[in-house]
């Protein structure tokens, strides 16, 4: 009888012969992958939302070191992996049996420190996070809806048609859903497609002038709607969870992740108007979530998912649900969408920048002019506007918009836009040494802005 110690000849038929082969016979051929892993959306005449809502990132290259020197350990990979993977099967029953007699809530039992102390601990083992993101889906994903558009576009070849897809919301039952404002811009017709497949025909209510954030209107009753939140509440970390079409064809996707930050701005590739105080998130959020809820672990609507930066992975931004409110009220009392206008360019007041310019204050808003790209500024208050009436001047310090302190967790623009046109409303203001009050009547803030 041969030394079981030594090596055995290989035998091509002895199956029991199979593991000691090294990991490398056995790998598959490499195959190229499939076009549903590249990013980007390539037909130019049916995409789920416009590029220019991508906003853009500079890629930094990974250098990849391969490691110097002979690979090594491959057969105790192999045999290693197997324990593993064996270990894991045995462990599945393990939990599942210690889940049901309660031992992972159990309080360990005290322990003697070196110092002679006694500590103990408790131990949880929870899945409600898990069971937190299934509750929402199952609540908030009848609410969400898939929108189709179609329209015309001018090309070198003429005028060929166009079609698009988005996300959307119901917040009212009868039929009022909030979406973003590049979805439906410019579309012909629209399609508001359910989760329980009901289409409806529906019609572009309204256009937001400060935001992208547009109504649609469907005529139905009785619809699902989701619960909507607070976005001021949110706080960096916080679990939310998106729900939308991502690339017009996964509808009612569901994806989860961490509010990454808040107050962010960002300006969307092929637009000049930058997007303020946005929800940066790492839940994933592809072209055709656009328009579709960011909730946060009650189910509750916190944002509106509205652009991604290009070439990255999980930078994702939201519009604060608060914004979004006014106008949603307006759409459902029959008003027409329109925002506060005060008429001044500023800039928040940061640590730096009382540093640097030697202001009295670190927080809220300075009054000063404005640079456009090409070079050219603009007057601090705008002449004839609410603030030049109101007597506000080049320099003042807005420092509270009625009563609520302007800072980096409630920025100037955000705070304004929860009042409506034409009410009159008290700012705290520092001018140079001394602080005023200054009452100021609200405009209306023009489409054009």
């Amino acid at each position: 009888m041969s030394d079981p110690r030594e090596p055995q000849p290989f035998d091509p038929n002895d199956q029991t012969q199979a593991h000691d082969l090294p990991a490398d016979t056995f790998s598959p051929t490499p195959e190229p992958r499939t076009d549903w892993v590249q990013s980007g959306w390539s037909d130019p005449v049916q995409r789920p939302t416009p590029e220019h809502w991508y906003e853009p990132a500079s890629a930094t290259p990974v250098a990849h070191v391969a490691p110097s020197g002979p690979r090594r350990g491959t057969g105790t990979g192999t045999v290693l992996g197997a324990a593993l993977l064996s270990a894991v099967l045995a462990s599945g029953g393990t939990v599942l049996t210690l889940s049901a007699t309660g031992a992972f809530n159990r309080t360990a039992e005290p322990a003697a420190t070196p110092g002679g102390t006694t500590v103990s601990a408790r131990q949880p083992v929870t899945i409600d996070e898990s069971s937190a993101i299934i509750d929402v889906a199952a609540n908030a994903g009848p609410a969400v809806v898939q929108i189709r558009t179609s329209g015309s576009a001018e090309t070198d070849f003429g005028v060929i048609p166009e079609t698009g897809v988005g996300s959307g919301i119901i917040y009212e039952s009868d039929g009022w859903i909030l979406t973003n404002r590049h979805v439906v811009e410019g579309s012909g017709s629209l399609e508001v497609e359910l989760k329980d497949g009901r289409i409806f025909e529906g019609r572009v209510y309204g256009i937001d002038t400060l935001t992208d954030l547009a109504i649609v209107k469907v005529d139905a009753e009785d619809l699902p709607v989701a619960s909507l939140g607070d976005s001021d509440a949110l706080e960096v970390g916080q679990l939310v969870i998106a729900i939308g079409s991502p690339l017009g064809t996964y509808s009612n996707s569901v994806t989860s992740g961490i509010v990454s930050a808040k107050g962010r701005s960002i300006t969307a590739e092929g637009s000049t108007q930058p997007l303020n105080n946005l929800i940066q998130t790492d839940a994933a959020i592809n072209p055709g979530n656009s328009g579709g809820p960011l909730l946060d672990a009650a189910g509750n609507v916190v944002g509106i998912n509205t652009a991604i930066a290009r070439d990255s992975t999980g930078i994702g931004f939201a519009i604060p649900i608060n914004i979004a409110t006014p106008i949603m009220d307006q759409a459902v009392a029959g008003e027409r969408l329109a925002r506060p206008y005060l008429g001044i360019r500023y800039e928040p007041v940061t640590v730096q920048l009382a540093e640097v310019q030697d202001l009295p204050v670190d927080h809220g808003a300075l009054v000063r002019p404005g640079q456009a790209a090409d070079g050219s500024r603009s007057p601090a208050v705008e002449p004839g506007g609410p603030a030049e009436e109101a007597g506000l001047l080049d320099g003042d310090i807005i420092l509270s918009v009625d009563g609520q302190r302007i800072d980096s967790e409630h920025p100037l623009d955000a705070t304004l836009s929860q009042s409506a046109p034409g009410v009159t409303i008290p700012l705290e203001v520092q001018r140079g040494d001394e602080r005023l009050t200054i009452e100021v009547t609200l405009g209306t803030r023009p489409a054009n802005l």
